[in-house]
């Protein structure tokens, strides 16, 4: 596999420039990657596509100490010409009252993670493995009529960060990703649909008959559906489900929109009780599940494991190099790049302690004889939850369970408040599942607002 990024080059070009205005601060954030993806439609393409993309993000410190910034895709050497004189040019407009730093652990070592790279199939060989997919999904009960929504992916990338103080950080990694999502049409029924996802190193890792099973499955559960009384209830998420409502809250713990004044905490919310005393909660980008782990970020910090809540207390939040330095802390591997740095989370692993409320485990959602509502997934994410003030109201999927008996909800949404969800958690089950998007238990809430749609 050939590289697509020369860093020598990006080096020796961004130094040769800086000595020619005197610029002896500055760094480089890139990356580069080729991907294919395939999507079909009863058989026949509908969408073949491959690309290339590059992006670069220079930041040069001028005499002044100010900073400019500068981004582009043209990593060719009049690409950095003209990003160079750009940079150069907005740090006499920098802001004086804010300005980043190099991480002051850009040259720590970094963990060595197994990545392999697996060697790309190309857009035809995708395309025949997802039409056979569609087909043997389709295939594997009457019921479903169609798969709308679907797609199969690979890319190779690399990212980048390089400085003038001599820092250096280069990863390579594959990836590819796998998902379907069916619908059904029975006579004198709404349609009902349902899917899954699938990610690996490379197109040769995916399951994509566990994926076809999962997505065939899901959709069969639905068929049966009923309304839902709108009211109180025990609420049963499953890991994905709940992974996906704390990544929704992530400002909790994000020192940036701390700073900004758009999150539920403050600088002196370490130390606080914000859940049960047996919920744990720790971002882990390194984890050996973590099928896109990178082993350092936009700063050139190594990714680090951060216990973000142990046993119910904040213990830590997400760090940039300059939201450290407001907080008097270190940075802890979660910075973006930009002219505004962001932070952001990068796996979630959810735990309870040992023995958890000190008793066997009380509700199993496999044999509970209680009337409650497993929620199977959330929609809406991004218009039903509101970050900086705690509160959400989100369609989901999910059945409604009496004495064993499972009925898919017809349609309903689940509202609450993230800091009253985790002060209600009254069962973590024992046995977690690794998700597309981390790891969790299936999580037993009292007392969540459930409304029924007509």
């Amino acid at each position: 596999m050939n590289k697509f990024i020369d860093e020598k080059n990006l080096k020796d070009k961004i130094n040769s420039l800086s000595k020619n205005v005197n610029i002896k601060k500055w760094d480089i954030g890139a990356s580069s990657s080729s991907d294919s993806s395939v999507q079909v439609d009863k058989g026949k393409p509908k969408q073949l596509k491959s690309s290339q993309k590059n992006s670069l993000t220079l930041r040069i410190w001028n005499k002044e100490g100010l900073v400019g910034i500068s981004s582009t895709t043209d990593l060719t050497d009049d690409g950095l010409n003209k990003s160079f004189t750009s940079a150069y040019e907005s740090s006499f407009f920098g802001n004086s009252s804010d300005i980043p730093d190099f991480s002051p652990e850009c040259k720590n070592k970094l963990f060595n993670i197994n990545s392999p790279l697996r060697e790309a199939y190309g857009i035809k060989r995708l395309y025949e493995l997802l039409s056979l997919a569609e087909k043997n999904l389709i295939e594997s009960h009457s019921s479903i009529e169609s798969v709308p929504y679907n797609g199969l992916s690979e890319s190779i990338y690399e990212r980048i960060y390089i400085n003038s103080d001599g820092a250096s950080r280069l990863i390579k990694k594959t990836q590819a990703s796998i998902y379907l999502y069916a619908r059904s049409n029975v006579q004198g029924k709404k349609p009902r649909s349902s899917g899954s996802i699938k990610l690996g190193y490379g197109t040769s890792d995916l399951d994509i008959d566990s994926c076809i099973e999962e997505a065939s499955k899901k959709t069969i559960d639905h068929l049966n559906y009923s309304p839902i009384t709108t009211g109180k209830y025990l609420v049963c998420f499953k890991p994905e489900a709940f992974l996906d409502l704390i990544n929704a809250f992530s400002n909790i713990f994000n020192a940036r929109s701390i700073l900004d004044g758009i999150s539920l905490s403050n600088k002196n919310s370490l130390g606080e009780t914000i859940s049960v005393p047996y919920f744990n909660l720790v971002d882990d980008g390194l984890h050996k599940d973590h099928i896109g782990a990178i082993n350092f970020d936009g700063e050139g910090t190594p990714t680090k494991k951060i216990n973000l809540i142990e046993n119910g207390i904040i213990n830590n939040f997400l760090h940039s190099e300059a939201t450290a330095r407001a907080f008097n802390t270190n940075p802890t591997g979660h910075a973006g790049t930009g002219s505004k740095v962001s932070v952001g989370p990068d796996w979630f692993v959810i735990s309870k302690t040992p023995l958890g409320n000190n008793k066997s485990e009380k509700l199993n959602h496999q044999n509970c004889k209680d009337t409650f509502v497993l929620i199977e997934s959330l929609s809406a994410l991004h218009a039903g939850v509101k970050p900086s003030q705690g509160s959400f109201s989100l369609p989901f999927d999910g059945w409604l369970v009496k004495e064993g008996e499972k009925i898919s909800i017809e349609a309903a949404t689940v509202a609450g408040d993230i800091k009253n969800v985790l002060m209600n958690i009254v069962e973590m089950e024992n046995n977690s599942e690794v998700t597309h998007s981390g790891i969790s238990p299936h999580i037993w809430i009292n007392e969540l607002s459930i409304t029924g749609e007509a």
